[in-house]
């Protein structure tokens, strides 16, 4: 209903680019979790265009994200890093032929359990892990608050090991 409504009005709307970004994820979750007749009514050219909005230029990755991935690399693990999918998500590191891929998470992909004062994943990276898994990718996550606890490179090359498959 909502992308038809949005589908019957996209020539006289002015959506900002967080607003069509938004919308993207919409269509996508749609297109992996319906039928192509909840998602088919949009024009490619119109998905395109929120795809484009969704799409980050240019990456930010963090010191913890270059360094999970330094590790790895040493480790043997090749993988392209910075790498977004044919359907615009933006991945860490990824081994694209085996649709795996390795997200190094920081503080701001969580929140905090007011109850047990542990951490849990906000809603963003939640939807982001449920549309991988959609489309086919396994994910493993790093999470800042299990990488700071390591102090030695021994200790974060076993964390590897453990965490990530097919590491040497």
């Amino acid at each position: 209903v909502i992308l038809a409504k949005f589908a019957e009005n996209y020539p006289r709307c002015d959506f900002d680019k967080p607003t069509l970004a938004q919308l993207y994820q919409f269509w996508l979750y749609a297109r992996i979790e319906h039928p192509p007749s909840c998602y088919s009514i949009l024009e490619a050219q119109v998905v395109e265009r929120l795809r484009g909005a969704f799409v980050r230029n240019s990456p930010h990755p963090s010191r913890m994200q270059r360094d999970v991935s330094a590790a790895l690399s040493e480790m043997g693990w090749v993988h392209e890093y910075e790498y977004v999918t044919e359907d615009g998500l933006s991945l860490d590191m990824a081994q694209p032929s085996a649709k795996h891929a390795v997200e190094v998470d920081g503080p701001f992909h969580y929140l905090k359990d007011v109850e047990t004062g542990g951490f849990v994943e906000n809603g963003a990276t939640r939807l982001k892990t449920r549309l991988l898994h959609g489309l086919g990718w396994t994910v493993t996550r790093v999470p800042f608050y299990e990488w700071i606890r390591l102090k030695s490179e021994d200790e974060r090359r076993r964390y590897l090991e453990a965490k990530v498959p097919d590491v040497a």
